[in-house]
């Protein structure tokens, strides 16, 4: 019998993934420049190919974990704007995807060598792409977070974590099993 995966601390882990978002926001934007101003190279192909993953992938996830685990709690608050505030990130996940999609085929392009995109407007999508999660993470670690931090201290904080972790190796494999 395979042993659950080690429950991550959801909250530190939740943290962490924003702080990859920046991270992978900032690598686009230095992505965007080198191809506008290089072309495409394998070196920059792959860079290409990371970020679409981690996109298509942990970022996903990510929003699948505050939808399942931390947003429940916080729209059955009376407090009306924790409601209103956990409705808005609720939409904003829509809109992240929205985005999203818009990006991705630029850069599933750019990963097999193709330019048949304007780089300049693959810029001008990823800048509202950041301004909308930059905003998100600021709303979700402001008042969402701490708000869900005091209502799911009863709740089994490890159990979350297992499923979090669970999810994302079972995910995993699905990838590797089609590689």
């Amino acid at each position: 019998m395979n042993a659950l995966p080690v429950a991550p601390a959801v909250f530190e882990f939740l943290d962490s993934t924003h702080r990859e978002i920046q991270q992978q926001l900032q690598q686009l934007h230095t992505l965007v420049d080198v191809i506008e101003r290089n072309g495409l190279n394998m070196a920059t192909r792959d860079q290409v190919r990371n970020v679409l993953a981690y996109f298509n992938g942990e970022a996903r996830q990510h929003h699948l974990d505050e939808e399942k685990h931390i947003f429940p709690a916080l729209l059955n608050s009376q407090n009306a704007e924790i409601v209103l505030a956990t409705e808005h990130l609720v939409q904003d996940h829509g809109w992240l995807e929205e985005n999203w999609l818009q990006i991705a085929p630029s850069l599933e392009a750019a990963s097999s060598g193709n330019l048949w995109f304007d780089p300049a407007e693959l810029r001008h999508a990823l800048e509202v792409f950041e301004t909308l999660y930059l905003d998100h993470i600021l709303l979700e670690e402001s008042i969402a977070y701490p708000e869900a931090k005091k209502r799911l201290a009863a709740y089994d904080m490890a159990g979350m974590g297992r499923e979090m972790a669970k999810r994302r190796a079972l995910k995993r494999k699905e990838v590797t099993a089609k590689a």
